[in-house]
């Protein structure tokens, strides 16, 4: 990087000290490299500009051009907000601004032309844009064709850092500095293989295309760069984890073999079976296993990881398992303790509410040996919690840890022990080779037999009589019921159900002592919460009314009915989560969606998803589309998903192409040698040196 490059913003005419403390809070943006990094998310014709009366709901962005006739504020507190009126020769619509109102309207002027850009919406019929792009029209002022569009936030445009303020910036800079400035990053060959344009050019062209074709290849050329540089540090972590020594279990033992041939509940699927040989391949090869196993919900995956932990401990190897929560390390516990009851084996849990008396004994018989299986929270990485002979860690729901978290296991051996990361989150596959590179993946891609699919069916808040007298049915043929909620305290600004006021609804529609009802919700005291989870278990209680925490783990084959309250308030991978409660046992399984009368675009294109497939990785693959990555899977926690322009949902051809060529090089060059691979290694040491004060936050 050159040294004009690292001049701080604060430096540059227009920003000072205040705006560029804001620009690096809001941001992360710190020097002219930063700015000149800090690319648009979309260009636009300034010349193609839309009557207002040809807008649809099935329009996305639009850019029109209007007299403003007439600004107002509305509403008090929280909930104020400045609107504006757009007239144009054919309509009208309105401007809405909830954040940075005092500076907005500051800015409009009643009659004045202004050309404004955003996202249509519709309320009541009528066409609306929040916080849009909007500047002062002047006819003796001809616009470049193409302008570029940034991405910013509410609290810096609310000081004046717009979309031109960003333009005459990110200008201001590119002025200052020479081709030579911008170094590249890129061998020669990997440019001239895929047609790619060298990065100084790039950044001139994304920032100023003098067409829309030029912009295309200079976004492409830097989402390549991203993608590439993430391919290969996962390669090299492969690498590094295909050369690590792991401990050898060369025996299939009596425990295993007693629980395969005399206590197995049921038979294996083929695909458990299989995924059980792959793991029994990487623990007998010598070297640590890292292995993914994914399988939708319902699947078999705690069996699976049962067996393996059979297997260490038939080879002399103490296990563990790490759950995101207390309440689904409470339901391992219980399920294995009572798979292992006939096979002699010492079962033990350890959370954060474990009394210290309770703990002490543990962490000794941990120490001695004592313990087989040790199942918990986050509370197993503890420094204090030491095995005596720790062989393989299961991960459950890995997604939920942190990058830091999972490798502090590593470290409770003097071998690593092996690791088994397991999901009922289907991941995409382009998701799997970015996030999840590192890791063996192995899929369980069958549902045990018997399994009937679930019927989904969404229904608005009118259909609730309907919906309750479906329920009466459903109990009245001797099946339970799932009611889940996604609030436990009432919130002024979501504006539904909460589960107390929940709870008292569901009473009045079932009334005590014709039915019975227990509740669940993460705010209970454990003593509480089991006890009610046990009433739901035994069958004493009809209905189960529950936030969230029954989404993972739970197993009533009896229940049959799983109603989502407020459907619209959750992603499609957790509805599926939710939906697979029900559907294990051999009766006929609905899961209902009710949601309010009102949806987005967004709610109403999940609930269709939902009632279309059962299929867990098309959901996966949906959710991905409409949430991102980082949202979806929490990748941004683990420093592998934050990517300022490269989209590994719509880029996947990059994906492929970057994954490749990372490969190839690593395989030719693992060390990065050869001098004409330098300019990576100068590149991962500078981005290493850059994130060690993230992964120092996350670890």
């Amino acid at each position: 990087m050159s040294d004009v490059l690292k001049t701080p913003v604060a430096y540059l005419k227009g920003v000072g000290p205040q705006k560029a403390e804001l620009l690096s809070q809001e941001l992360g943006i710190h020097t002219f490299e930063d700015l000149i990094g800090h690319f648009p998310h979309r260009y636009i014709d300034a010349k193609s500009v839309q009557n207002i009366s040809a807008l649809s709901p099935g329009l996305d962005y639009v850019q029109v051009r209007g007299i403003i006739t007439a600004v107002r504020e509305e509403g008090a507190k929280f909930k104020k907000r400045l609107v504006a009126e757009l007239t144009d020769q054919t309509g009208s619509l309105e401007l809405v601004w909830f954040q940075g109102a005092a500076w907005v309207k500051k800015q409009l002027e009643a009659a004045g032309v202004y050309t404004v850009y955003g996202r249509v919406s519709y309320f009541n019929g009528r066409a609306t844009i929040s916080h849009p792009d909007i500047e002062r029209y002047d006819p003796a002022v001809s616009p470049s064709s193409i302008q570029p569009l940034y991405p910013s936030t509410e609290k810096l445009k609310g000081k004046g850092i717009n979309n031109k303020t960003f333009g005459k910036l990110v200008s201001s800079v590119l002025e200052r500095i020479g081709p030579g400035d911008i170094r590249e990053t890129l061998p020669y060959k990997t440019l001239q293989k895929y047609g790619l344009k060298h990065r100084s050019e790039a950044v001139w062209h994304i920032h100023n295309p003098p067409a829309l074709e030029d912009a295309d290849r200079a976004i492409r050329r830097m989402k390549w760069e991203e993608l590439f540089y993430t391919q290969v540090r996962i390669g090299q972590l492969r690498l590094f984890n295909h050369s690590q020594p792991g401990y050898v279990f060369p025996v299939v033992g009596t425990c295993f073999n007693d629980m395969y041939e005399k206590y197995m509940p049921f038979d294996l699927t083929n695909a458990q079976k299989r995924v059980l040989k792959e793991i029994r391949t990487d623990t007998r090869s010598g070297r640590h296993m890292n292995r993914l196993v994914q399988g939708d919900v319902g699947s078999g995956k705690t069996m699976v990881a049962f067996m393996s932990m059979l297997l260490a401990i038939d080879n002399g190897f103490q296990t563990c398992m790490m759950a995101p929560t207390e309440i689904l390390a409470q339901q391992h516990y219980e399920s294995i303790r009572q798979l292992a009851a006939p096979l002699d084996i010492n079962v033990c849990i350890l959370t954060g509410t474990t009394k210290a008396k309770e703990r002490k004994q543990i962490l000794q018989y941990l120490q001695e040996g004592l313990i087989h299986i040790l199942i918990g929270t986050h509370a197993l990485i503890e420094e204090t919690v030491q095995f005596k002979n720790l062989g393989l860690a299961v991960i459950d729901e890995q997604h939920r840890f942190g990058v830091g978290q999972r490798a502090r296991l590593w470290k409770k051996n003097e071998l690593p022990p092996h690791i088994l990361v397991m999901t009922a989150t289907p991941i995409p596959r382009t998701l799997a080779m970015t996030v999840y590179g590192d890791l063996e993946v192995s899929v369980i891609d069958e549902l045990p037999p018997g399994r009937k699919p679930i019927t989904t069916i969404h229904r608005n808040e009118s259909f609730r009589p309907q919906v309750m007298q479906f329920l009466r049915e459903e109990i009245a043929k001797g099946r339970q019921i799932y009611i889940v909620y996604p609030l436990i305290d009432e919130s002024e600004k979501l504006e539904y159900e909460s589960l107390m006021a929940g709870y008292e609804q569901v009473k009045t529609w079932f009334p005590h002592p014709n039915y019975n009802i227990a509740m669940v919700h993460g705010k209970m005291a454990p003593e509480e919460k089991e006890n009610n989870m046990q009433r739901f278990v035994s069958g004493q209680a009809h209905i189960m009314v529950a936030t969230t925490v029954i989404e993972v783990g739970v197993n009533v084959p009896n229940a049959s009915v799983m109603v989502i309250e407020s459907a619209e308030k959750f992603g499609l991978s957790q509805l599926h989560q939710l939906r697979g409660r029900v559907g294990r046992g051999s009766e006929k399984s609905y899961c209902v969606l009710l949601t309010g009368n009102e949806l987005s675009r967004e709610a109403r294109q999940r609930m269709t998803i939902m009632v279309q497939t059962n299929d867990g990785f098309v959901i996966a693959e949906e959710d991905l589309k409409m949430r991102g990555p980082g949202d979806l899977y929490g990748t941004r926690q683990s420093g592998a998903m934050e990517f300022k322009i490269a989209d590994i949902v719509n880029d996947t051809d990059i994906v492929e192409e970057t994954r490749a060529e990372a490969m190839s090089i690593l395989d030719e060059d693992p060390n990065l040698v050869k001098a004409e691979h330098m300019v990576i290694r100068h590149c991962l040491s500078q981005m290493n040196m850059r994130q060690s004060t993230h992964w120092n936050k996350i670890s």
